[in-house]
């Protein structure tokens, strides 16, 4: 029952973030059209804003296709830390790319206007080296510990492997010798 329901509201809230980033790559294009309508020489800022918009919806949608994939389709059978490590991965790849995009834009609109306030784009891709910094850092960790215990595993299955073949070996003289 609380499987269900959990699934459930993941599902509302995958499908709801899904409606909000279609809506918001809309109202970029909305907007993009209407400053191009009406003064050509604005057109430029309003691509960059559209484009921001578009990244930023992009974003929204990897989320909420994250949470479809890992909670709303996946059967709830024992996962892997590979399994983990590969989703985080890719769903952290996706916030920084967007984050690294976002600061791009953001740079371009200040640069053009005001750059005294350059710091502030600065320090969003400064927080985008750190988010993949952060990455890369966690999957080498995680890489050491799957070894471990991919290590330790194999020495298990290979000591039942052992016991199952001398067993079996025992079985076959006792056969044998009858």
């Amino acid at each position: 029952m609380m499987e269900t329901l959990s699934r459930a509201t993941f599902a509302v809230a995958s499908v709801t973030l899904m409606l909000l980033a279609l809506a918001l790559v809309g109202f970029g294009a909305f907007e993009l059209v209407s400053a191009l309508s009406q003064n050509w020489h604005e057109g430029g800022d309003a691509l960059l804003t559209a484009i921001g918009y578009v990244v930023i919806a992009l974003a929204v949608f990897d989320v909420a296709k994250y949470f479809v994939e890992e909670e709303v389709l996946r059967s709830r059978s024992p996962v892997t830390t590979s399994d983990v490590r590969r989703s985080l991965t890719k769903f952290i790849s996706t916030i920084a790319i967007a984050v690294f995009i976002e600061g791009l834009v953001i740079v371009f609109q200040v640069s053009k206007h005001d750059v005294e306030k350059m710091p502030y784009p600065t320090a969003l891709l400064a927080t985008a080296i750190l988010i993949v910094l952060g990455l890369g850092a966690y999957q080498r960790l995680n890489v050491e510990v799957e070894r471990q215990l991919g290590c330790k595993d194999n020495a298990e299955q290979l000591t039942a492997n052992l016991d199952e073949a001398a067993d079996n070996s025992a079985m076959a003289g006792d056969t044998t010798a009858k």
